[in-house]
């Protein structure tokens, strides 16, 4: 699984700026002032082989008594309970002040890993002007400069040598082939829990009419018809705004961790409610992370007909990017729906790691060319020549021509379609990469 790094500091030290860097994206709004992060901000981010979850935090105050500091008090320990490694921020500019002090204390306290940079330290010199912090007792300090990206690839290799990271390739290799990881995923009370006990026949997970029962990512062996699977009951995702109790602190990371990890997701939605922003999110990250997917509508014999036109409207409306998956109507207590689910889910899980081969591909392409070429962009016209798969789960399949950078997000759809189309795609994500051909001739004087 991913390791989780958490952002630590006080107000305005540029937590959010280094977060930028590390997810390489504009997730985390970033001014010039301070307390503009509040809660918790989770991000993927890479270097090299490994991948890492990096999550930032507002500005920490310990030993804050009440109101919004409290709260966020509350949110960054929260982080640091879920992460691996600490990165505490200080301003290198501004010096040390008593609130690194207090977060300094706490850190050493908890006794977790933890690295110590120095931010806005461009043009300094890491020896003499950065020697207070060694005060904190902590250890070393690195230098960095966030707005500038200086000194950040070393910093992460600080945060992840304590961690003794597995070479990705070889973790995949020991995962069992015949095995299909598959998570059950959804927002709080869904019925998550009652599903896999309903597949299982027996009480094997705490189900209770309580949203958040579950606090962890539950693992449990399963067989059906001579195939084996790995259930995976997550806890639900709610609003980080509302994540507040501390026997939560977990969950929120370890079911991210989970639909990383898995073949399959489960994706659950509830008849009562219908598709709210929250089961959006998690499709986004289902989605972001490539996974094969099904939608279920769980507690459908609990709802009246004009319920269930408004909530088969609502996944047409607010999940339209994922058309692709199955959808099955469900009721876990009574067990209505359920056989056709392992269809969808084994569709899937063959989908994300079908094998496409090269002229099959290319044919695809050319046909799909003279059928509808693509757009003219000013004095270009993309041509393309050949595809290739570059990946399984998801399938990933590259195309290789001239001028491809002016290709439009629509016509990537249209080839999209025509790809799933010939290869029966359903339940799985797919990513089509273009590759444009160098000009040999392009730095030749004419």
């Amino acid at each position: 699984m991913k390791p989780v790094l958490a952002l630590v500091g006080r107000p305005n030290v540029g937590k959010s700026t280094i977060f930028n860097r590390l997810t390489k994206s504009r997730d985390a709004i970033v001014a010039d002032f301070a307390g503009l992060t509040r809660d918790r901000h989770y991000g993927n981010g890479k270097q090299g082989k490994h991948e890492f979850i990096v999550i930032d935090t507002g500005g920490f105050e310990p030993d804050a008594a009440s109101g919004i500091f409290k709260e966020m008090a509350k949110q960054t320990r929260q982080a640091v309970a879920e992460a691996d490694v600490v990165i505490f921020v200080v301003d290198a500019r501004d010096g040390i002040s008593a609130q690194d002090h207090d977060i300094a204390k706490y850190l050493r306290r908890l006794g977790k890993p933890c690295v110590l940079v120095a931010n806005k330290a461009e043009g300094m010199l890491a020896g003499a002007q950065l020697v207070e912090f060694f005060e904190l007792g902590l250890g070393p300090v690195h230098a960095v400069s966030a707005a500038h990206g200086q000194g950040m690839h070393d910093m992460v290799e600080l945060a992840l040598a304590p961690l003794q990271l597995q070479d990705p390739d070889e973790a995949q290799e020991q995962h069992d082939p015949a095995v299909i990881k598959l998570a059950v995923a959804g927002r709080p009370n869904v019925g998550k829990s009652t599903l896999i006990n309903t597949w299982l026949g027996e009480e094997r997970l705490v189900a209770f009419d309580l949203p958040g029962t579950t606090r962890d990512a539950i693992s449990v062996p399963f067989e059906r018809n001579g195939q084996k699977f790995e259930l995976v009951d997550t806890a639900g995702l709610r609003r980080r705004g509302k994540v507040f109790e501390a026997i939560e602190k977990f969950s929120v990371v370890k079911t991210l961790q989970a639909i990383e990890s898995a073949n399959v997701v489960l994706l659950l939605i509830d008849a009562t409610q219908g598709v709210t922003d929250q089961d959006a999110h998690i499709a986004g990250y289902i989605l972001e992370n490539g996974r094969a997917v099904v939608l279920a509508v769980n507690k459908w014999d609990a709802v009246d007909e004009y319920q269930r036109e408004l909530v088969k409207r609502s996944i047409e409306t607010r999940l339209p990017f994922l058309k692709f998956a199955a959808t099955h109507l469900i009721s876990a207590t009574k067990r209505q729906g359920l056989g056709p689910l392992w269809v969808s889910i084994a569709q899937a899980f063959k989908a994300a790691n079908c094998k496409m081969s090269t002229p099959i591909l290319t044919r695809l392409l050319l046909e799909a060319v003279q059928f509808q070429s693509p757009k003219r962009s000013g004095m270009y016209r993309p041509k393309l020549r050949y595809a290739h798969q570059g990946g399984m789960n998801p399938p990933v399949i590259i195309v290789h021509g001239n001028s491809l950078e002016h290709v439009t997000d629509a016509y990537k759809r249209f080839l999209e379609g025509r790809f799933r189309k010939e290869f029966d795609l359903v339940g799985t994500p797919m990513r089509i990469e273009f590759k444009t051909s160098s000009n040999p001739y392009a730095d030749k004087a004419a």
